[in-house]
């Protein structure tokens, strides 16, 4: 699916859904602002738009068709034969955790920002787009005045989306440090090992994804004006807030594990200090009965009518007399 809009420089509509033979005309026009959004295009599609209308740099198209795990930020400036205008590439991962399947679901957005352009390429249908887009459209706000007020709106929502996903990861640590109070099991263990491999990896983006915005706060890039600077620097804070919100999950979760361990250890214990009782009550019993039942040359019941009596008699006097000393010396 192909979207394009072209929106003046008071950020007001132009046109939609352009004629592709008009896009030439439309990028020379200093006076227009041009926003092409490709969702899940064919190659043919991906390679008409990226390679014959914008003519980007094919290492940057390469990039962005192939799927990226590591966010970064590349500035392209053209060469002597090179037919592109001075660009940046932009690689970001947006989020979303669901509490059903336990992992964080990455998504991948990518930017080629130019003075009078802005390219967003992603295979799936995402949130931040899709408000972005409406607020252009409908807001009174005009944030589509230029390529790099809405490329700091999708950056700014793409953030404001990991948000909703901390908060469900952080509902479904609390659950789970409750039932590792209340009752751990293999499975308990095995939730917070998924757990934790999910905070992982979303550190894992977060990490390289606040680098990218850190070079935008600091205003290393020509094509960012300056006095958006404070605006990525904000998105910047937020992203680095939820880093150490991260950080706090895994510490939270390797606390959890500790606790689980040591409950483990305890009902390890516990187990282990029964079967030893069991068997050190047990023991007279034991000593009595295989010292009586190997007595054949002299049996007690042949002579003796209370033998078998008198025997368990002795065998209960003395498993009582174990019991009580443990109860005295506080062991039961």
């Amino acid at each position: 699916m192909v979207r394009s809009f072209a929106f003046t420089t008071q950020g007001r509509l132009h046109s939609k859904d352009l004629e592709v033979f008009l896009m030439p005309t439309l990028l020379a026009d200093t006076n227009l602002f041009l926003w092409v959004d490709l969702e899940n295009p064919t190659a043919e599609e991906a390679k008409y738009f990226l390679e014959d209308v914008f003519h980007f740099h094919p290492l940057s198209i390469e990039d962005c068709v192939a799927e990226s795990s590591a966010p970064k930020v590349e500035e392209y400036l053209p060469k002597e034969d090179d037919r592109f205008t001075p660009y940046l590439f932009i690689v970001v991962h947006a989020v979303d955790y669901s509490r059903k399947d336990g992992v964080f679901a990455t998504r991948e957005l990518d930017f080629f920002l130019g003075k009078h352009f802005l390219v967003t390429y992603h295979m799936t249908p995402l949130k931040s787009i899709q408000a972005v887009e409406e607020r252009c459209l409908r807001s009174n706000v005009h944030i589509a005045r230029a390529p790099d007020r809405v490329a700091h709106s999708l950056l700014d929502s793409i953030v404001d989306n990991y948000k909703p996903a901390l908060e469900e990861l952080s509902i479904e640590i609390a659950e789970l440090e409750a039932h590792v109070l209340r009752n751990p099991t293999h499975q308990t263990l095995n939730k917070i090992i998924q757990i934790k491999k999910e905070v992982l990896h979303l550190r894992q983006i977060i990490g390289p994804q606040r680098e990218v915005l850190a070079r935008f706060a600091q205003g290393e890039f020509k094509l960012i004006r300056a006095h958006l600077v404070p605006y990525y620097r904000d998105v910047y804070d937020g992203l680095f807030h939820i880093s150490e919100q991260a950080q706090g999950y895994t510490d939270s979760l390797t606390g959890i594990l500790q606790v689980y361990l040591s409950m483990s250890s305890n009902r390890t214990g516990e187990i282990i200090k029964l079967l030893t009782l069991i068997t050190i009550i047990t023991t007279p019993a034991l000593l009595v009965g295989t010292w009586y039942g190997m007595n054949f040359k002299h049996m007690p019941e042949l002579g003796w009518p209370w033998g078998y009596a008198s025997i368990a008699g002795i065998t209960l006097a003395s498993t009582l007399g174990v019991i009580l000393y443990f109860r005295r010396r506080g062991w039961l």
